[in-house]
C-alpha cells in the first residue's frame, strides 16, 4: 500500500457525464490549484481553487477546503470534517476513493449534478514533501 501521509499537490483533474463523454475539468478547467496534507497522526486538510489568472469571463469561480480526522483503509479514505468553506460539510464524512498511477494518488468523490447532470470527477495528486 502507497503511503498517504505527506502533502501533495494538485496536478490534473477530470469529468465525465454519466454516458463518459469528457465534461470541463473542475477548478478553471486544467488550471485547478491544490494542496492536501495529510499527517501520521489521522489529520488532514484539503484546499482547491479555480487557477485561472482573471475572472472576467463570466464563469463561476470554485473554491473548497475542509480539514479533519481521516481513515484510510487502502480503497478510501474517509474524512470527518470539523471545518469547511462550506458549512453543510460540518460533521459530514467526505468519502474519496483512491487509486495511484506511478507517482500519482488519484482521488475520485461521489459523482455530483452540475447543470441538471450528473458528472463524475477525479483528482491528481502529486506528493511533494514527506510528512
Amino acid at each position: 500500500m502507497k503511503d498517504l501521509v505527506g502533502t501533495w499537490r494538485l496536478v490534473r483533474t477530470t469529468a465525465w457525464a454519466e454516458d463518459g463523454s469528457e465534461r470541463p475539468a473542475p477548478y478553471g478547467g486544467g488550471t485547478g490549484m491544490g494542496v492536501v496534507v495529510l499527517n501520521a497522526d489521522g489529520r488532514m486538510i484539503a484546499v482547491l481553487c479555480d487557477g485561472r489568472p482573471g475572472p472576467d469571463d463570466g464563469k463561476p469561480r470554485e473554491y473548497n477546503s475542509y480539514c479533519g480526522n481521516y481513515t484510510f483503509d487502502g480503497k478510501q479514505l474517509v474524512t470527518r470534517v470539523d471545518a469547511s468553506s462550506k458549512p453543510e460539510r460540518m460533521g459530514s464524512d467526505q468519502v474519496r476513493d483512491v487509486r495511484f498511477e506511478g507517482d500519482l494518488m488519484v482521488l475520485r468523490p461521489p459523482a455530483i449534478i452540475v447543470n441538471g447532470e450528473q458528472v463524475q470527477r477525479e483528482l491528481y495528486w502529486k506528493k511533494v514533501a514527506e510528512a
